[in-house]
């Protein structure tokens, strides 16, 4: 009967560790978060297969959890006219930019604000050569 305690607890303690790697898939935050001690989620992970796969899945959401909120992060940038967030999207998702790792602006037209951005920007990236 006190194994059946033991068991009951354990589960428990394990969705708690399961929800927490959902949420953040770094061990040792899900473990603090959880109340799990490092040594019991790994042992845990080599006695119980079903959990390690579960634990694998969770953490997997976790990174798209995290993925998403980094790129809502670099979207709020890029509406603040951050440039290096605008560069970094333009340089690996926009077509024309990512084949020839072109930043430069195609468009001849900016209106002063525009012009006054890209030439701040600039400074940002273009350093002088130190002799």
């Amino acid at each position: 009967m006190a194994k059946n305690k033991i068991e009951k607890r354990q589960e428990k303690e394990k969705k708690l560790m399961l929800n927490a790697l959902r949420e953040m898939p770094i061990v040792a935050i899900a473990c603090e978060k959880s109340g799990i001690g490092r040594t019991t989620y790994y042992n845990w992970l080599k006695e119980d297969k079903a959990f390690a796969r579960q634990s694998e899945e969770a953490a997997s959401e976790g990174d798209l959890y995290l993925n998403d909120m980094a790129h809502s992060q670099m979207v709020v940038l890029m509406k603040d006219k951050h440039w290096p967030a605008i560069h970094y999207r333009l340089k690996n998702r926009h077509p024309d930019y990512i084949e020839n790792n072109d930043t430069t602006i195609k468009d001849e037209s900016l209106t002063s604000e525009q012009e006054a951005v890209v030439r701040q920007a600039l400074r940002l990236v273009v350093r002088p050569k130190h002799k």
